[in-house]
């Protein structure tokens, strides 16, 4: 019936014009050889896409294609359905009305397979059309992934009177992690894992359950899972440790292994980690492609950092640190760098811990701290083997620091990793480790300070037109543009990513190059506010400028860029505060991390203030003393006012706001972030963002706000 089948579609492409009498005959030779449906064959190749080759089925056959996000399924269905027929003879339940059972399928079942399901049932039988794709999707979301397998197997441990799992015994559980049943739902995890894009598998337990969850795009995403999982977990870890060589009676200590696994013509690299927990072994599985092209133009660099990057990585000698959190791409970047310079002319030596990537052409050392290979002694030997070009993977401390800039000074290129938050930071934690500030100033080339951010899916992307007007003079202010230049896009999610909006990521980066006037504030010990300050003056861009370039492209949304760059006023910053007595304080103040935008209410309040912190002493000492102002308008977030002097951007004030709601005075700390000049001389117009403003004052503006009855001017 199959072959009979197959024959019927391939006449229906063939009459539709869809493919060459030489193609037919091509992939049916292939299908007789593989045994695989036509449907499969032709997908693959790309001969036509599955939605058209849905509406051919459904031409063909007269059978109705189901929208599954229109409908809703009952659970009563679900649970007269048992998971395991409706995995083996894949199909999902959809509607049942009296004993006519509606399924959904991506390919007509045959006659023979549909009175077994009647039989199986005792139901009559109606198909629905769906995609392969949205039938493994709904059978993992409705039953929970593996649910067939984890039944077929509780039902076949309950015939046969055995325990899942020996209570004395580890011979038991390697004997069930060799069963079929459990290497196909390892195997149906890790798959599904690399069909969603995942970069890490989780599987964690907890009382009473499992949890499954993939890394996709940077973002934990739980994975439904069927709750009989917990009967078989350590089956399942027995089983991925005997697929990367570990322990698997060792169950007190952390243990990591490697596997290499074929995935649909693919070859991966799996980095598994196992952890204790009083409720059994946690892991996480790492995926890995075992060949990446490298490219430094594929990273997400503008023209002009690329040009700075090439510029940089062809230098002689030198030190070129890359800067940033864990998991924000350093190591592609290096890597990357590599890549460019990796020639027949050129040694290259790497240490590292863990090496990612195997790269031809390139010496790596991976670091073994337990029998004494620490960074700092596999950097002494490399010495030995005459490297033009070498990776250190991390520098952690003075010693290795050291031994790295000296190696630059010595006439080598070194390209090294530091966790920081920005580039000038870098400097700090050199010093801080102990590294003479001579040595930075004459070895580092440059900082370069990385985050990863998501891209919008450009299937369903669309300009953002309710994107507030305030987001949009920030975004402008940034980039000294104008306003009406800013157009934010977001996607509205689709199957291609999975609904999320979101589809793949790209690096944002801020590159400090160390120039003289850098060379001479490190000699100087600057602090680094006062470096980033001179680095911008010499033409730096920072994380968060080149983020918003990349919003203003369409790439991205503000929230990813916000979420990972903090501004320059923001978060916990701390403000030498000059008082009134004299006195000098330290004020930590906090300006949300999530960047919340309110809406801006044209609203009339008297305001005093004065400024206690300015950058020019005229401006301190002679307006200390309180004025007086009325708002222009006010948000949840700052507010404008009117004044006849020019005041300097930062300063920052004190400001005491009368709310005419029968409470005491808000009184707050802000910061004014834009001056403009109204009247030539005699009149600005000052905006300010509230810096300590608490949650339950911040309340009671917004309460206040929206009893005013104003309306919202964007």
């Amino acid at each position: 019936m199959a072959k009979k089948l197959n024959l019927i579609l391939a006449d229906i492409l063939r009459e539709k014009g869809i493919i060459s009498q030489k193609q037919l005959e091509e992939i049916l030779k292939e299908i007789e050889s593989t045994k695989k449906s036509i449907r499969e064959v032709i997908i693959q190749k790309g001969v036509i896409s599955e939605e058209k080759f849905l509406a051919l089925l459904s031409e063909r056959f007269k059978l109705k294609i189901l929208n599954l996000k229109s409908i809703s399924i009952d659970k009563e269905i679900l649970e007269k359905i048992p998971a395991k027929i409706a995995t083996y003879y894949r199909f999902l339940p959809v509607e049942l009305k009296e004993r006519t059972l509606t399924i959904a399928v991506s390919f007509p079942l045959e006659i023979k397979i549909q009175d077994e399901i009647r039989t199986q049932l005792g139901y009559d039988i109606e198909m629905v059309l769906i995609t392969e794709r949205e039938l493994d999707e709904a059978l993992s979301r409705y039953y929970g992934l593996g649910k067939g397998v984890l039944e077929k197997m509780d039902s076949a441990f309950k015939d046969t009177g055995t325990k899942v799992v020996s209570e004395e015994g580890i011979e038991d559980i390697e004997k069930l992690a060799e069963d079929a049943s459990i290497i196909n739902l390892v195997n149906q995890i890790i798959l599904e894992g690399i069909k969603k894009r995942a970069t890490d598998i989780h599987i964690e337990p907890y009382r009473g359950g499992v949890t499954l969850r993939y890394r996709i795009d940077g973002i934990l995403y739980d994975v439904p899972v069927a709750g009989e999982v917990k009967n078989f977990l350590p089956a399942i870890i027995s089983r991925i440790k005997i697929m990367s060589n570990l322990n698997i009676v060792e169950r007190r200590l952390p243990q990591d292994g490697r596997a290499i696994v074929k995935i649909q013509e693919q070859v991966l690299d799996l980095r598994i980690s196992t952890i204790p927990t009083p409720l059994g072994e946690s892991v996480v599985i790492r995926i890995l492609p075992t060949q990446m092209l490298f490219s430094l133009e594929k990273l997400g660099l503008s023209q002009r950092d690329l040009k700075i990057f090439e510029a940089l990585i062809q230098k002689p000698h030198g030190i070129i640190f890359v800067t940033g959190p864990t998991g924000s791409g350093k190591t592609t970047t290096l890597y990357a760098c590599l890549t460019r310079l990796n020639t027949k002319e050129r040694k290259i030596i790497t240490i590292e811990d863990p090496i990612e990537y195997e790269i031809p052409g390139i010496t790596q050392i991976q670091v073994h701290p337990e029998i004494g290979l620490d960074f700092a002694r596999g950097l002494r030997s490399i010495l030995r083997h005459d490297p033009d070009v070498i990776m250190v993977g991390e520098v952690r401390d003075q010693e290795t620091a050291e031994i790295a800039i000296r190696m630059a000074l010595t006439g080598h290129l070194v390209f090294s990793t530091l966790h920081t938050n920005d580039a000038v930071s870098g400097i700090t934690r050199l010093l801080d480790i102990g590294v003479e500030p001579y040595l930075v100033s004459s070895s580092v080339e440059a900082f370069i300070a990385q985050r990863l951010i998501r891209l919008n899916c450009v299937d369903c992307k669309v300009e953002d037109t309710s994107a507030p007007l305030e987001l949009k003079d920030m975004i402008a202010d940034d980039l000294k543009l104008k306003s009406r230049e800013v157009k934010v896009f977001r996607s509205k999610g689709c199957p291609r990513c999975n609904f999320t909006g979101f589809f793949g990521r790209t690096a944002i980066y801020e590159i400090l190059v160390v120039g003289e006037a850098i060379k001479e504030a490190i000699l100087k010990k600057y602090p680094a506010n006062q470096i980033k300050k001179i680095a911008i003056e010499e033409g730096m861009q920072s994380l968060r400028q080149d983020g918003w370039q990349k919003v203003i492209l369409g790439l991205t949304t503000p929230e990813e860029v916000m979420k990972v760059t903090p501004s320059e006023e923001e978060v916990f910053k701390k403000v030498s505060v000059s008082m009134p007595s004299g006195l000098t304080e330290i004020v930590t103040t906090e300006i949300p991390s999530d960047q919340r935008i309110w809406p801006r209410i044209p609203l009339k309040l008297n305001l005093r203030f004065r400024v206690i912190k300015s950058d020019l002493d005229l401006f301190k000492k002679e307006l200390n003393i309180e004025q007086m102002a009325v708002t222009k308008n006010i948000s949840c977030g700052g507010l404008l006012f009117v004044f006849s002097e020019n005041i300097p951007v930062g300063s920052i004030l004190e400001l005491k706001l009368e709310i005419p709601d029968g409470e005491p005075i808000l009184e707050c700390l802000a910061r004014l972030s834009r001056v403009e000049e109204i009247e030539e001389g005699r009149v600005y117009e000052m905006g300010v963002c509230f810096l300590d403003l608490s949650l339950g004052q911040r309340a009671r503006l917004e309460r206040y706000l929206k009893r005013s009855g104003l309306k919202d001017t964007g």
